[in-house]
């Protein structure tokens, strides 16, 4: 096993991070890596954050969360709403306990701003809601939908609109309300103010047809594992379908399905295009250009060079 040399002071200030598209792998790979670095797994992902949502967002199960602690991982309830300012204070508590334990934190996840907020440590502009303007914003939501609202945010603020999901209203209202009330586009206020930590970031990719392939083969498992009764079971507890966290991919599509609005061949179509959709939007945030993240290829496996390349970042002593 892979542990830290010495305890000094540089050394319980390094994180690894992994990124890529959803179902390239990074789960799995993320796994075995803390077994061969000693680390613990932190996740950057806003949908496993919520208690009951198991099946729809490919949750790592108890066998996973047996061989590896997990950090970040249903928190909430889903009518709690997680701000990326809570998240973001969250999530650095959680690296420092990792670290306090001499264990390596590693942040694996596909949500754009938990990463790049972490890493790039963003200032949420501490601007308090004003709740009648959000409820303006959001009766506007209603009558148009929230894929126009989104399109009004990204003719008002494209660089903002472009790295939130045309389905998350909530995200949506909160960036317009913002720039209503300043006068500034959304994106230019986000300040920064690194934190004192040193990132090595890991990039997982695949060819999109293999990706696209995976994620089909996903989603056909998320049913055959019981994502409609899931859903039931959410609906049963008095969660309704209009809460944010359950414009999910998946949810909103089974909640069609249980309410007749569509087949459940009709809600497989759409979450495979949706997610191919989110996959794309996802390049935004992690461009193979990107000189802070260093990229491998998932065909053959990389684990051996993934281990080598954080062996030469970060000094650690291979005691085997």
């Amino acid at each position: 096993m892979h542990r830290l040399s010495n305890g000094s002071k540089m050394q319980y200030k390094k994180v690894v991070v992994i990124v890529g598209p959803t179902a390239v792998g990074k789960t799995d790979l993320a796994i075995r890596l803390a077994e061969r670095i000693d680390g613990e797994i932190i996740s950057a992902d806003s949908r496993l954050l919520y208690r009951g949502m198991d099946i729809g967002t490919a949750k790592p199960g108890p066998d996973a969360r047996g061989r590896v602690a997990h950090h970040m991982i249903d928190l909430a309830d889903p009518d709690e709403v997680w701000s990326l300012a809570i998240y973001q204070k969250q999530v650095l508590e959680e690296i420092k306990a990792v670290q306090s334990l001499n264990r390596i934190p590693i942040v694996v996840g596909g949500t754009g701003q938990y990463i790049r907020s972490l890493t790039e440590g963003w200032v949420i502009p501490a601007l308090q809601p004003d709740h009648k303007m959000r409820e303006v914003i959001e009766n506007w939501a209603d009558e148009i939908g929230s894929v126009n609202l989104h399109r009004k945010l990204s003719i008002i603020d494209p660089d903002a609109a472009d790295k939130i999901e045309a389905n998350n209203i909530r995200r949506t209202v909160r960036a317009l309300e913002v720039i209503f009330r300043t006068g500034v586009l959304f994106s230019t206020q986000q300040e920064k103010t690194p934190p004192p930590l040193n990132f090595k970031i890991i990039g997982l990719i695949r060819p999109r047809e293999e990706l696209y392939s995976r994620v089909d083969a996903r989603i056909e498992t998320m049913f055959d594992q019981g994502l409609v009764q899931e859903v039931k079971q959410l609906i049963e507890k008095g969660y309704t379908p209009d809460l944010p966290t359950l414009s999910a991919i998946g949810y909103r599509e089974v909640m069609g399905v249980i309410q007749g609005a569509c087949s459940l061949e009709e809600a497989k179509v759409m979450m495979r295009r949706k997610t191919r959709q989110f996959i794309r939007r996802q390049t935004n945030w992690f461009k193979p250009s990107d000189p802070n993240i260093e990229w491998f290829e998932m065909t053959p496996d990389p684990m051996d060079a993934v281990v080598n390349s954080i062996h030469e970042w970060s000094n650690i002593k291979n005691d085997k």
